[in-house]
């Protein structure tokens, strides 16, 4: 097989001349015969003026390079997408695959032996698994990590659980425009990724527990010195791989591999959306996501990590307690310690270095914990037949059996222009219902989950309500809010057939949300959408990568991937 400068030549017809070009343009660089005989470690850089999350990338560069080079590697920085949660319009989510596509198509293009995929903020990590699995490049991940906790008037803060709370409390009217200003500016005070257990934080944990990253990476705040210790061990471990040719990530990304994951997932309160991204990764190898599966886990595995938004503590917290691997301890008997790492170990391996002797109370032992009933319930029912994600850890107890009178918002712009109406007809005790909002109807499947609370009723000082919709929730929110309804509302999924005064039940223990209207009634109301389409949905695209995403995404419990990239699956 070929390696080095030798891999993936470019098309010229002649093997010998590319490679001849190939060394005179790079030679350009300055770069000797000697550099250029060595085994080549690729660097993704993710930074941006746009991502504040990826603030300290070029350190981890700078780093990466001098862990390559000790190691004897030559290292090769290249630019990927970069895509921060907001400044990426519609949404992020929308674009994730586009970054798979790049930077998969990037690790095909370019001659490396191994890289090292630098990765935060939420769709980052995902889509650079995606990648990984796809192309099969000995890859090592570097999580950019947590920024550091705020405060405000002797209370600490973080992004964005305590940015949505006081957000909320903004819209009430307890705090006014000054001090909101103020809460602004302390809410994200360094660099780096939210540091409660959010999207970005759970795929950390992810990539560390399927042995994708080295011990510790998911954790370290992203301002601290061990992130760029960390970050030069990863391009030592990179040449390695290079040199010996693995692990590939379609070694380690195993079946046992994702199981570990969706059991950390339910231990550490992890993000709803981490779901879909783990859905995606497996997708790529051909290994699906079994929804029963992940409900069973979630029956199982207690929530273990008292961490925001599911508990009280912030990510630099968790890393002190141990991180990761203190938390293996704990989950041991659930995990399947034989799964391998990019270091060549076992996760047992990586279990026999833990200190278990520090006192913190962060990582709770399973038989003092967080939420006994895991993180995150699957529900069915006839409003979501192929599945509904509730993360139930971050519920309000009292609204997990509910029962309450359908509002339907027939889109985000519906939303923003009737939530806060005086003259909205809406209680406490209602079911707020958001349609169109799924991976076609908005497009990209938005974070708009979290439906807020409308004015009048948060002036009253109601902070949670039973809320419902086919699009997706950050991790750093909180509440009884039911996402992922599938298949989505702009497909005709029975999201489609609600109507304003319909009742809702929501079961969490027996795991259903169900519209309480006749099978006679819901089959009219079938036969009207087939006739007059869905109201509120997104136009159809008729260019660029929109009509691509309209045409080939696929539903959230299929990953929102797009079908011609997943094994098997093809667009019609």
């Amino acid at each position: 097989m070929a390696t080095g400068l030798k891999k993936g030549l470019t098309s010229y017809g002649d093997a010998e001349f590319s490679l001849f070009l190939r060394k005179a343009f790079i030679k350009a660089m300055g770069l000797s015969d000697d550099a250029l005989a060595r085994p080549i470690v690729g660097i993704a850089n993710t930074f941006s003026d746009f991502n504040a999350c990826h603030g300290n990338v070029p350190k981890l560069v700078e780093a990466i390079k001098r862990g390559v080079m000790l190691a004897g590697g030559l290292p090769m920085e290249f630019p990927t997408i970069s895509l921060h949660e907001s400044f990426a319009y519609p949404t992020s989510m929308f674009l994730r695959n586009l970054m798979a596509m790049d930077t998969e198509e990037m690790l095909r293009a370019q001659p490396m032996d191994s890289v090292v995929l630098i990765g935060g903020c939420d769709k980052t990590i995902p889509a650079q698994m995606m990648a990984a699995a796809s192309a099969d490049v000995p890859a090592v991940f570097v999580p950019v990590g947590p920024m550091l906790v705020g405060h405000h008037r002797g209370e600490t803060l973080g992004a964005c659980t305590d940015c949505r709370r006081l957000w909320g409390e903004f819209r009430a009217g307890r705090i006014d425009a000054a001090e909101i200003e103020a809460i602004n500016e302390r809410l994200a005070p360094t660099p780096g990724t939210c540091m409660v257990m959010g999207t970005a934080s759970t795929m950390a944990c992810v990539v560390e527990i399927m042995g994708l990253a080295l011990p510790y990476s998911a954790t370290i705040p992203a301002t601290h010195a061990d992130r760029l210790r960390s970050a030069e061990a990863s391009g030592r471990q990179a040449v390695k791989m290079a040199t010996s040719g693995g692990p590939k990530p379609g070694e380690l990304m195993t079946a046992a591999a994702f199981r570990n994951a969706l059991v950390v997932m339910q231990a550490i309160g992890g993000s709803t959306n981490a779901l879909i991204h783990l859905t995606a990764a497996a997708g790529r190898l051909g290994l699906p996501i079994d929804l029963d599966a992940v409900d069973a886990l979630g029956r199982e595995v207690p929530v273990l990590v008292d961490l925001k938004p599911s508990g009280r503590h912030y990510m630099e917290h968790f890393h002190w307690a141990g991180g990761v691997p203190r938390l293996m301890h704990e989950l041991a008997d659930f995990l399947d310690l034989d799964a391998r790492t990019v270091e060549g170990r076992s996760l047992s391996d990586v279990l026999a270095d833990v200190d278990t002797k520090d006192v913190q109370d962060v990582i709770r032992p399973r038989a003092n914990p967080i939420h006994a009933g895991g993180s995150m319930a699957v529900l069915r029912g006839n409003l979501a037949p192929r599945g509904a994600i509730l993360k139930q850890s971050a519920a309000s107890p009292q609204l997990l059996q509910h029962e309450g009178r359908a509002i339907v918002f027939d889109s985000l712009e519906d939303l923003a222009a009737r939530i806060d109406s005086p003259g909205l007809d809406v209680s406490a005790d209602d079911v707020l219902v958001l349609r169109n909002a799924g991976p076609i109807g908005a497009p990209g499947m938005p974070e708009a989950g979290y439906l807020p609370i409308p004015k009048k009723l948060a002036a009253q000082g109601v902070k949670d309500m039973v809320r419902l919709s086919d699009a997706r929730m950050s991790g750093t929110a909180f509440g009884t809010i039911v996402l992922h309804m599938t298949p989505e509302a702009a497909l005709g999924g029975p999201l489609a057939m609600v109507r304003t005064g319909d009742l809702i039940r929501l079961d969490t223990n027996a795991r259903r949300i169900d519209l309480l209207v006749g099978e006679a009634e819901l089959e009219l109301r079938q036969q009207a959408f087939e006739r007059d389409g869905a109201p509120g949905a997104a136009p159809v695209p008729d260019r660029g990568y929109a009509a691509l995403f309209h045409r080939s995404v696929l539903q959230a419990d299929e990953g929102c991937d797009f079908d011609f990239l997943v094994p098997g699956r093809r667009s019609s």
